[in-house]
C-alpha cells in the first residue's frame, strides 16, 4: 500500500510512504496508522524523499522495519520485534526521529562558516 502527502503550507516536498508485509497481511487499521506516524518524520529532517515500511511475522513476534530515503544520504533503517504491532510502529517512529534529528545536527555542524 502506498500513501504519498504532497507538499503543505510549510513547503514540505512530497514524501512517498509504502507500508508492505512479509509473510503477513497488513490490515487497514495498521497501514492507516503506520501512514499517520510515518508522516511526522520529515518535520526532522526536511530532505526526507521515502519511508518505507515493512511488517513481518516471524515465530511468535512481529517484526517492523523502516527505511527512510533522504536526499544525497545512505538511508537510514530502523528495526524491531515485539507481540503489538501498532507498539512496534510507534517504536519505530520514535528511533527514527532520533536518528533523523541526529542526521540534522551533524550536517548543521559540519557546515562551514558556521
Amino acid at each position: 500500500m502506498v500513501g504519498e502527502f504532497s507538499a503543505d503550507a510549510t513547503g514540505r516536498h512530497n514524501v512517498q510512504i509504502t507500508v508492505t508485509g512479509r509473510h503477513v497481511e497488513v490490515t487497514e487499521d495498521v497501514r492507516v496508522y503506520a501512514l499517520e506516524k510515518a508522516d511526522k518524520l520529515p518535520r526532522y529532517f526536511d530532505r526526507v524523499q521515502s519511508i518505507e515500511i515493512v511488517l513481518g511475522h516471524e515465530s511468535e513476534q512481529f517484526t517492523a522495519e523502516m527505511i527512510v530515503r533522504a536526499e544525497g544520504k545512505p538511508p537510514l533503517v530502523g528495526r524491531e520485534a515485539g507481540p503489538d504491532t501498532f507498539a512496534l510502529i510507534d517504536l519505530l517512529v520514535d528511533k527514527m526521529e532520533r536518528q533523523l534529528t541526529r542526521h540534522k545536527e551533524r550536517a548543521r555542524d559540519h557546515k562551514p562558516g558556521t
